[in-house]
Formats: C-alpha cells, sequence, structure tokens
C-alpha cells in the first residue's frame, strides 16, 4: 500500500512539473511583450520592436509571427541611448535545422555557412537618429530567424538578439499548451481527489475476482 502511494505521489508531481512548463512561454525567442509593446534585448541593450506589413495590414504590427507572404519592415526604436554610437547589422535566415522557438546564438554559431541560409542581410550602419529599420518582401512562408548584432563602440564586445518567427499562417498559437494545460488540470483533479486510486482498486478487485473464478473453475 505505502509503494502504491508512492507511485501516487511521483505521477502527481511529474504532472505538476509538466503543468509549470506548460505555462512558462518565456522561452520562446529575444522579443518579449510590454504593456501594448514588445521589447527586443540585445545583449543588456532593449529596443522596442514590430513588424508591419503594409500592403495586407496597414499600420498594425507585429512581435514575431507574420500573418503574410509579403513584404514586411523590421523597426527598431532604441531605448539605449549608446546604440546611436554602435554599427546595428540585421539578419534572416530560414530554420532549415527547425531550432523553432528555443533558437539562441549557440545555434546560430554552429551554423556551417549561414550565408547559404540567408535571405536578407543589413551591413552593419550607425543610425543617430535613435531608430532602425529594415524592408524585406518575403517570397515563401515558413519558419525564420531574425538576428540582430552590435558591436561596442570602444571595446572589443558583440551583442546579440535571436528571434524565431513564422510566416503565412501563424499555427495554432498557444491553443495546443492551454489544452494541454486544462487536461492536466483534470488529470491532477482525478488524481488528487482519489479518482485514480479508486480506479486501481476497481482494476485490481476485477483482477482478483478473475482469478478467484478461474480458481474454481
Amino acid at each position: 500500500m505505502s509503494e502504491d502511494r508512492s507511485n501516487d505521489r511521483r505521477i502527481i508531481a511529474g504532472f505538476l512539473c509538466l503543468m509549470c512548463w506548460c505555462t512558462n512561454p518565456a522561452a520562446h525567442g529575444g522579443v518579449a511583450p510590454e504593456g501594448d509593446l514588445c521589447i527586443i534585448q540585445i545583449g543588456f541593450f532593449e529596443a522596442h520592436f514590430a513588424v508591419f506589413q503594409p500592403p495586407t495590414r496597414g499600420h498594425r504590427g507585429f512581435c514575431e509571427d507574420l500573418p503574410d507572404v509579403t513584404e514586411s519592415v523590421f523597426v527598431l526604436e532604441y531605448l539605449h541611448g549608446s546604440l546611436k554610437e554602435m554599427p546595428v547589422d540585421f539578419r534572416i535566415i530560414r530554420d532549415v535545422d527547425k531550432l523553432g522557438r528555443y533558437a539562441r546564438w549557440d545555434d546560430i554559431v554552429q551554423i556551417e555557412d549561414i550565408d547559404a541560409v540567408t535571405v536578407f542581410y543589413q551591413p552593419p550602419v550607425i543610425r543617430p537618429e535613435a531608430w532602425f529599420s529594415v524592408v524585406y518582401e518575403f517570397e515563401q512562408p515558413g519558419d525564420y530567424i531574425g538576428i540582430v548584432t552590435t558591436q561596442h563602440p570602444t571595446e572589443d564586445k558583440t551583442y546579440n538578439a535571436v528571434f524565431p518567427f513564422r510566416v503565412g499562417g501563424t499555427g495554432y498559437g498557444y491553443l495546443p499548451l492551454f489544452v494541454a494545460l486544462l487536461l492536466l488540470v483534470q488529470l491532477n483533479y482525478w488524481i488528487m481527489s482519489g479518482g485514480y486510486s479508486q480506479w486501481r482498486a476497481k482494476i485490481r478487485l476485477r483482477q482478483s475476482v478473475a482469478a478467484q473464478q478461474a480458481g474454481d473453475d
């Protein structure tokens, strides 16, 4: 009986860990929402970030996934004055390695030929007006990774931001995680309320009865 309770506790602990993981969407790139704006983290530097698709979406801005395969305008508004003195470059690559939402700079440096997977590159440029923008017209839907790189003006230091995104159909977003969370909550309640133990007891009772009947025969 004590072994059964120990197994039940392990099952409950496992489901609780899964629930915590499902409700933590932070690990999905270098762009994070902050109120009505999006913030991109370039090392310890920050900038407001937005992508616009004027031909199809007008002035509506997006943080990551882009709904249409069309001309897209990427805009950074510097929040640190030092960025105005630093060269910033911008690259878009195809996510051929299927890194997905968890792509990081360590993954990027492992790419042997980054030029081969690059669809757009803006060489380093200094923007004293405190904003940076590039325009690229996507031709194919799919998964991409944006990379922003800047160089410290006086020191030998490089800072990067990596943000994966999808173009043309944003999929189901967090809906699968939300559904999984609901199922896990329901399952956790079933276990904690004794439903799982009762179900196991019924199974054992049926097995015992079946074994007894087989012995009588």
